[in-house]
């Protein structure tokens, strides 16, 4: 039976990730406390009012870990109701779809997927038609899909079997719902490694104070990238003297991608999301990342706030958005969730055993241990 036909078959069973599958502990629950700001309730990207997220784990026999995790800003019809959106770009090195269009209009008509290198075109495919079949959109001519990857064929995935295709996607998009995100080896993230260790999604959130109100910033990452695993300023790769990579031959060494995803409820235009998505780059570095040469290292910014979406048809917009001197708090929140969210992800993730190996899970005890002898764990 060809590797096609079984995932044919066995994509009958794949089903929207469950949290209640997770039974690992997150960042702060260990007393990993990143900045001083404060999370929303979940800590979480959904945290932001109307943020959804749905994913689907494809696992098929002893070769193929991946999925597809997807990120919708509201409840409504991204391409009739459009957010503002921006990109920054840390280091290029990555097949991320859509990109020019976002840039040139600074905004969302899709949601956001995010899954493997060589699954983007077909995901993106299978979103247009996903989108163009929804009420309102009969008339539509064109549109542009938003997707976003990381490599996982290093280790855990049989990539070259392009295992993504439109059934996970449209799983992924028709389930994805407010409330607690799951974390680790699932959705995109399933086949993903990060420091030599398992890694995968992760999340966290934080509340600042910007004018005279109080914003979410959420932010939601898909790690796959090398250095030197930093936790809280302590070098934790270097006191576990070790990765958890069980293969002959390393294949990824210090190349990989990571996908940061930026949500917030604040009223910024594609200028000032631009610039909140260049500061997730620095919580980025604060876990050990020095994006190397082989590393797409990229972050989208999006507001849900609603007096700054626009409708296609517009001609002409009336937008209030917060000044530059009400930025820095927001910066300050999104590099703390930046950072939180990589620990979530590398903390929340399972071992993955594949034919020939394995990628371990990070112990998450010997990193307890360290970050106490160091002084940095909080009550």
């Amino acid at each position: 039976m060809s590797l096609k036909t079984v995932a044919t078959v066995l994509l009958a069973l794949i089903v929207a990730t469950p949290l209640a599958a997770q039974q690992k502990s997150r960042a702060r629950s260990l007393g990993i406390v990143v900045g001083t700001l404060e999370p929303g309730p979940l800590d979480a990207i959904t945290d932001v009012p109307g943020v959804r997220v749905g994913q689907v784990t494809v696992r098929i026999g002893d070769s193929v870990n991946t999925g597809v995790t997807a990120i919708l800003p509201h409840g409504g019809n991204a391409f009739l109701d459009r957010v503002p959106a921006a990109l920054h770009v840390g280091n290029g090195f990555g097949k991320l779809v859509g990109v020019t269009q976002l840039r040139e209009l600074g905004e969302l008509e899709t949601p956001i997927l995010l899954t493997c290198t060589l699954c983007v075109w077909p995901a993106a495919d299978a979103m247009a038609h996903w989108m163009l079949a929804q009420p309102g959109m009969e008339r539509v001519r064109s549109i542009n899909p938003v997707v976003g990857e990381t490599n996982d064929g290093y280790a855990l995935n049989a990539i070259r079997s392009h295992p993504v295709g439109e059934r996970p996607v449209r799983e992924a998009l028709e389930r994805a719902a407010g409330g607690a995100v799951a974390e680790g080896s699932v959705g995109a993230g399933a086949g993903t490694v990060a420091f030599g260790w398992k890694g995968g999604i992760g999340t966290a959130s934080r509340r600042a104070k910007a004018g005279d109100s109080t914003w979410t910033v959420g932010v939601l990452v898909q790690s796959n990238f090398g250095g030197d695993l930093l936790v809280l300023g302590v070098p934790v790769g270097r006191e576990l003297g070790r990765n958890g990579i069980r293969r002959s031959v390393d294949r990824q060494g210090p190349r990989g991608s990571i996908m940061i995803v930026v949500a917030t409820d604040a009223p910024l235009l594609d200028r000032n999301l631009e610039r909140l998505a260049s500061r997730a780059i620095m919580g980025l570095a604060r876990t050990g990342s020095v994006g190397s040469n082989g590393s797409g290292d990229y972050a989208i910014a999006f507001s849900t706030h609603a007096g700054v979406r626009r409708a296609p048809d517009a001609t002409r917009l009336s937008l209030t958005e917060l000044g530059n001197e009400q930025m820095t708090g927001l910066f300050q929140a999104v590099v703390d969730a930046t950072e939180e969210a990589i620990y979530n992800s590398l903390l929340m993730a399972t071992t993955v055993t594949v034919k020939d190996g394995a990628v371990e899970a990070l112990p998450v005890d010997e990193v307890v241990r360290i970050l106490a002898k160091y002084g940095r764990l909080r009550n």
